[in-house]
């Protein structure tokens, strides 16, 4: 029975053909983009592996390694969801499903979401299980569990943005929360003489360095755990930060003491609707806006240091 002011119960879907000994799950949830942060830190806390976000749908698709008793896992999302939903009952679905696969499923599964990818006019991100033939610039990606393969728009619209800001000469990059290290990686392709990449999670920075190695850029890119808050005296001609809204308006100050004079910021994962909010925190703090762009309800800011 519903009552009046609660959220519709969460519906689930255990499949029935579950395969006699199966070594992965497979969660498919249907969510709305301004829910899917919430949602993704969910399931990595409930033990998956990977997580997947399909362009142009509200689909999320996790995996995590078979548990004997997946009625209790189910019932975690399930209470989770409803949880959820008390807060954004607009954007939050009812509905996920939960399947085994044997491990050769894991692997076609998880690969045939990532394929070459042209993500700007001038670079081209591939799997690393793909022939390279592009031509311009190739990265070779491998998403493993971190976020950042080109294939998200807030990853695009920052690769765009360091495409389009007029460097000096000589430059210097601080990419904070580089997931997979795709936009340092890519920094140390446009000519930084130096790349620093920041992740609080030890994962991330194991995948961002694996990425780097691919790319014949092994100790290219710096990697570090170090909370950007404690770095105290370093400065950079550029910073990135593809983060949740809360995280990019507690790091401004960090970041205007991590820039150089007239250094560059380029901030996303910003969806359009919180613009103003950050813009209002970065005129506070001496940033002036320089350029804004969109990719459907994602916006990627750039601003500059001002005095």
């Amino acid at each position: 029975m519903n009552f009046p002011g609660r959220p519709p119960p969460v519906r689930s879907i255990l499949c029935a053909l579950m395969p006699e000994n199966p070594e992965w799950v497979e969660i498919s949830l249907q969510v709305d983009p301004e829910a899917q942060e919430a949602v993704g830190a969910f399931l990595f806390d409930l033990g998956c592996q990977g997580l997947i976000s399909e362009e142009g749908r509200e689909t999320l698709t996790a995996y995590m390694p078979f548990q004997e008793n997946l009625d209790l896992v189910r019932h975690r999302i399930a209470s989770f969801l409803a949880d959820l939903q008390t807060i954004f009952p607009q954007v939050i679905s009812s509905k996920f499903s939960i399947k085994g696969l044997e491990d050769q499923d894991w692997g076609r599964s998880w690969r045939r979401f990532f394929k070459a990818r042209r993500v700007t006019a001038r670079l081209t991100v591939i799997p690393p299980w793909e022939p390279e033939t592009p031509k311009g610039h190739v990265l070779k990606i491998d998403p493993g569990p971190a976020f950042g393969t080109g294939q998200h728009a807030t990853t695009r619209l920052c690769l765009e943005a360091m495409e389009q800001v007029p460097m000096p000469e000589s430059w210097t990059m601080l990419d904070v929360g580089t997931g997979s290290g795709i936009l340092a990686i890519y920094g140390v392709s446009l000519g930084a003489e130096r790349v620093a990449a920041v992740d609080l999670d030890p994962e991330a920075l194991r995948w961002a360095q694996r990425n780097a190695a691919l790319n014949g850029l092994e100790g290219a890119v710096e990697l570090f755990s170090r909370p950007v808050e404690e770095w105290k005296e370093e400065t950079f001609s550029l910073v990135t930060a593809n983060l949740m809204l809360s995280e990019i308006l507690r790091l401004i100050p960090c970041f205007r003491r991590l820039l150089e004079p007239g250094g560059w910021l380029i901030l996303s994962g910003i969806l359009t609707d919180q613009v103003e909010e950050v813009e209002q925190a970065l005129s506070e703090w001496g940033f002036k806006r320089q350029r804004l762009s969109s990719e459907g309800e994602w916006a990627c800011m750039v601003g500059c240091k001002g005095p």
